[in-house]
């Protein structure tokens, strides 16, 4: 006999049990109803449980609240066997036996199983209300391929130059302490000799 657990905050859970072959069951704040639920958040006629091909469906009956699966609220869902619901603000559990699942699986046409359903959605990606929310850091932003061997060759042309002033400042520096002298007067100097350098006069033919 499929097994609905109601829980209202603060009170006793109340197990209910129904045989397979009962075709609905209804559940309100009203005294009418199959399953009668004393909750400020519960409509007089919240929802209805019915038994169709293959399972059960449960069905807002045009509540206030609603029903809700993982904070998502629903005109109507299928039941799957370890599921939990919340009409208004009581929780809602539903359960099969193992010999209650394989009369309905053998209802059921092949593929189409409610729990194979509620697993390929988690795996496609479809969110989770109740999930914690992750933190997701922000991808780098993209840059072309060409841009981007532009900057390198610019680091390369930058790493030349650095290392030839660093190179240069080194060799004046030691041409000084060995002359006395700073290395770009050494330079002028030997340019204005070689200018100076008188030049051989012909021979008198």
């Amino acid at each position: 006999m499929p097994r609905i657990i109601i829980t209202v905050p603060e009170k006793n859970a109340q197990p209910y049990r129904f045989s397979l072959n009962r075709e609905s069951v209804s559940i309100g704040r009203g005294s009418d109803n199959d399953i009668v639920v004393d909750s400020g958040s519960v409509s007089v006629k919240h929802a209805e449980m019915r038994r169709i091909e293959g399972g059960y469906e449960l069905g807002d009956a045009g509540s206030t609240n609603g029903i809700k699966h993982r904070g998502v609220r629903h005109d109507k869902i299928a039941l799957v066997s370890g599921m939990s619901l919340r009409l208004g603000d009581v929780s809602f559990d539903f359960t099969l036996t193992d010999e209650e699942l394989g009369e309905i699986a053998r209802e059921r046409p092949a593929g189409d199983i409610p729990a194979q359903k509620e697993k390929e959605k988690v795996v496609a990606g479809e969110p989770d209300a109740e999930a914690p929310k992750r933190k997701l850091r922000p991808a780098a932003p993209y840059k072309p391929v060409a841009e981007a061997a532009g900057l390198s060759f610019g680091m390369i042309v930058l790493f030349l130059v650095l290392a030839a002033a660093a190179f240069a400042t080194g060799l004046s520096i030691r041409h000084q302490k060995e002359t006395g002298e700073p290395l770009i007067k050494a330079i002028v100097n030997k340019g204005d000799r070689v200018q100076q350098v008188p030049t051989a006069e012909a021979p008198a033919k």
